[in-house]
């Protein structure tokens, strides 16, 4: 998907680097997110994250949303692309996934790139919506598996 507007709605939210005291979090929180649809798609390994190294090669470009000491949901910012944004299943349904995204395009944007992209799966029927809402539009389908 491709963004397609100019301006991005300001997020409510300050994200922070990766810290390591949410390794063990991240990692569970990014299976628990991601687990079912690359299971129902055949994309294994099923849990992407089982070594804790997989995670601090990446941590460059991962922004944590945190309260206190619990992890609320993370956004990678690869370049300009917006990619592995989750919500805690405790935090779901309140927004965060919207302010997750606004904040990694708005951190793209000040990155220096004027082109926005991410990757998504149609199984992923509620990342579709969110996504669309937003001000993405499908640019290209492909077939997994």
């Amino acid at each position: 998907m491709h963004y397609v507007n100019k301006d991005i709605l300001a997020a409510d939210i300050d994200c922070i680097p990766f810290d390591e005291r949410f390794i063990e979090d991240y990692k569970t929180s990014y299976n628990e997110a991601f687990h079912p649809m690359r299971e129902a798609l055949g994309i294994r390994p099923y849990d992407w994250y089982s070594d804790l190294e997989d995670i601090r090669q990446l941590s460059s470009d991962i922004w944590l949303l945190t309260e206190g000491d619990e992890l609320i949901g993370s956004v990678a910012c690869y370049g300009n692309e917006v990619d592995d944004l989750f919500v805690g299943s405790k935090y779901k349904g309140q927004g965060y996934g919207r302010k997750l995204l606004s904040w990694g395009m708005d951190k793209i944007r000040k990155s220096g790139y004027k082109d926005i992209v991410l990757h998504v799966a149609q199984w992923n029927e509620n990342a579709c919506k969110l996504y669309e809402s937003a001000g993405f539009e499908i640019t290209k389908t492909e077939e997994i598996g």
